[in-house]
């Protein structure tokens, strides 16, 4: 797993291949918008920073996003309990912390360009509808269904079929979170956005494709994985 960029990387490069990095680049406040066509080396020195200190920040997000690559086969053979000790700390916390982090830009892009791009006040409408299922979604799973999935996986659940129900209740919320990002890949063109946009316009995107492969692989883990352990 070698770390793909250097001082020379231009910034704009950084962010089109690995998205999450501008939330590294907002935090240093390096513009990486109209201002990302420059080497990382010569945005740390405009801002008076530290280059190797951005670049350790830059390969926390970079090992964080390639570790979920292992996912498929580490988590097959895992017990119930790891799985979903896996499932919150890599999927529901950055699944939490992605919508923090993105509204503020899926706002400011439908408010800016709404007028000439009406399909961002859809975008916009989609993401909201698909950031309130999953937060309901995900504290649900976290304060009742997956307790109830460890008594389950441990032998000691009172009420089997209404576990069963609970857990074929979650695989129809992941069918509708599903048909969501469906409706917003449909679209975005596949998350293609137009040639003449700005740098916020194409993180948006770039960043709800991230998204979407992100709540895939949070359900593949459940749907595929743990659940079929117990329906």
């Amino acid at each position: 797993m070698t770390f793909p960029f250097s001082a020379n990387s231009l910034v704009k490069d950084i962010v089109n291949e690995l998205p999450k990095t501008s939330d590294v680049f907002k935090r240093y406040r390096i513009d990486f918008c109209c201002g990302g066509n420059i080497p990382l080396s010569e945005a740390a020195t405009q801002g008076d920073l530290d280059i190797d200190s951005i670049l350790e920040d830059l390969k926390a997000v970079y090992e964080k996003n390639e570790s979920k690559e292992t996912d498929l086969e580490v988590w097959t053979n895992s017990d119930s309990n790891t799985i979903i000790d896996h499932v919150i700390a890599n999927y529901h916390r950055a699944t939490e912390e992605e919508f923090k982090m993105l509204s503020p830009y899926v706002t400011k892009v439908s408010r800016v360009h709404g007028d000439n791009h009406p399909e961002l006040l859809k975008v916009y409408e989609l993401y909201q509808e698909l950031k309130k299922e999953m937060l309901e979604h995900m504290a649900k799973e976290e304060e009742t269904v997956f307790p109830i999935i460890r008594k389950l996986a441990d032998g000691t659940v009172e009420n089997r079929e209404e576990a069963i129900n609970m857990i074929i209740e979650l695989e129809k919320e992941h069918d509708n979170a599903g048909a969501i990002l469906k409706e917003l890949r449909k679209i975005t063109g596949d998350f293609t956005p137009p040639i003449d946009t700005c740098g916020t316009y194409r993180l948006v995107y770039n960043r709800l494709e991230d998204l979407e492969g992100l709540t895939f692989m949070h359900v593949h883990l459940e749907n595929n994985i743990l659940f079929p352990r117990y329906i």
